[in-house]
Formats: C-alpha cells, structure tokens, sequence
C-alpha cells in the first residue's frame, strides 16, 4: 500500500490547484500557501487542504506550513524567480525535502543544482506536477507543442494493457506507443507490454488521461 504522503503547494493558480487535487484524490495531506486573497478563498472553498495566506519566500510561512515535516514542495507560481526562491528557503530549514519549481522557459539542467525537478513549460498540468511530487512512475520528456507530449510511462502490473501485445489494445486516437524507455527497438504490433517496464508515447494533450488509465490502471 503506498504511504499516505505530506506535500506543501506554494501558489494556488491553475497548476497549483491541478496538482493539490490530483495529490488529494490520491490520498496525501495537502497544504496550500497562497498570496491572493481572492484565491484563498476559493481554495478554502474547494476543501482540498488547508490553506495558508501569505508569501512562501517568507520563513515565518514556511514554518507556519511545518515545511520540516513536509515530504516535497511544489512552487507553483506564475513567476519562476519566486518559485525558485521558495524552493531555496524550503531546503534551509528542510535539506532532505524532494522540490520542484515551476519555470517558463529553459531546461531542467538550468536549475538542478536548486531544484529536484522543474515544470516546464506554462501549459503543463497538475496531473504531472503530481507525479514529479510523489515519485511516481510517469514524466514528462519533451513539449513539441502546447497539444503533444512525449512521456515516459511505467506499465502498472494491474494495468489493463499490462502483458498484451500492441495489436491487442486499442490506444485513443492521438496517441502512439513509440518504443521502450531504453530506446533499444521501436514498438510494433507484435511488441508486448510487460508489467513495470517502461515505454515512450507521443500523446496529444486532450488524451493523456485516457492513456494513463490504460498504462496504470
């Protein structure tokens, strides 16, 4: 059974509120720092979590949010210098806790010796930040457009597609199963995909859902 996990989400715009939901259905204890106090209010609204008002560069927000007993934070706001500055006080009172920063543009290397792992670019959902957040066994690899992604997904033994051939399973249009993550042959109807390995799909933005219920059950 996977251990119900502690996450602080800074920033409770539309990604932000994306993530702290998907984190919530999925079981963990969520807490939000938000700076607007019209967006309070509608977080507060939506019971995902509690709901801190204030500015999470500040220590005094951050210890109010017990970020040292925190297992990851999410700096989710629309300004990168920010999130980046979230993340930086977070690991001063917190050194072991998992981060990600939410970036507008440039490459994960740009800020890996800041961050755990950087959301790139504006338009990704919550759904992703999500799994970043938790470790688990899905990513993201390169945004072509605002309407295709390339991801890397873990086939879940329990997954409905989990031990069948290509040919057998009926992907969504706007999908393709490209091949396996180590890039050593590309898939074909005859390629199989086996319980906890991992595969590389091209997937358009509006059926990522879809795909991941068939790769995850």
């Amino acid at each position: 059974m996977t251990r119900t996990k502690r996450f602080v989400i800074a920033g409770g715009g539309r990604v932000g509120k994306q993530t702290a939901e998907n984190l919530a259905d999925q079981g963990h204890d969520v807490l939000l720092i938000e700076s607007d106090e019209e967006r309070v209010e509608t977080l507060s609204d939506a019971y995902i979590g509690p709901v801190i008002h204030g500015d999470a560069t500040r220590p005094s927000i951050l210890e109010q949010a017990d970020i040292a007993d925190a297992d990851a934070i999410a700096a989710l706001t629309d300004q990168p210098g920010t999130n980046l500055a979230i993340c930086m006080e977070a690991q001063q009172y917190a050194p072991s806790i998992r981060t990600i920063a939410r970036a507008e543009t440039g490459t994960e290397q740009e800020y890996d010796e800041v961050v755990d792992a950087t959301l790139l670019p504006e338009y990704l959902g919550g759904d992703y930040a999500a799994d970043i957040l938790t470790g688990e066994d899905i990513r993201t690899l390169v945004f072509p457009t605002a309407d295709l992604d390339i991801i890397e997904v873990n086939v879940s033994p329990s997954a409905p597609v989990a031990g069948r051939r290509l040919d057998e399973i009926a992907l969504p249009s706007g999908s393709l199963l490209i091949s396996t993550a180590d890039r050593t042959e590309l898939a074909g109807a005859d390629t199989v995909l086996e319980p906890d390995e991992r595969y590389i799909l091209a997937v358009e933005t509006d059926v990522v859902d879809e795909v991941l219920n068939l790769m995850r059950g």
